[in-house]
């Protein structure tokens, strides 16, 4: 299996970031949080259908 070369810089950023944990937790976070509000909306729609 040969190695592919990446030379994206959006790539090359992105894989420097992610060996900072920091980085990644605020990354975990900020789905988390992205993922309740989603989750929160969906169960007003559902409630707002039932009335």
């Amino acid at each position: 299996m040969t190695k592919q070369i990446i030379t994206d810089p959006r790539i090359l950023e992105l894989k420097e970031k992610i060996k900072d944990n920091g980085y990644v937790q605020g990354a975990i976070q900020r789905i988390a949080l992205v993922l309740s509000d989603r989750i929160l909306e969906v169960k007003d729609t559902m409630h707002e259908r039932r009335i």
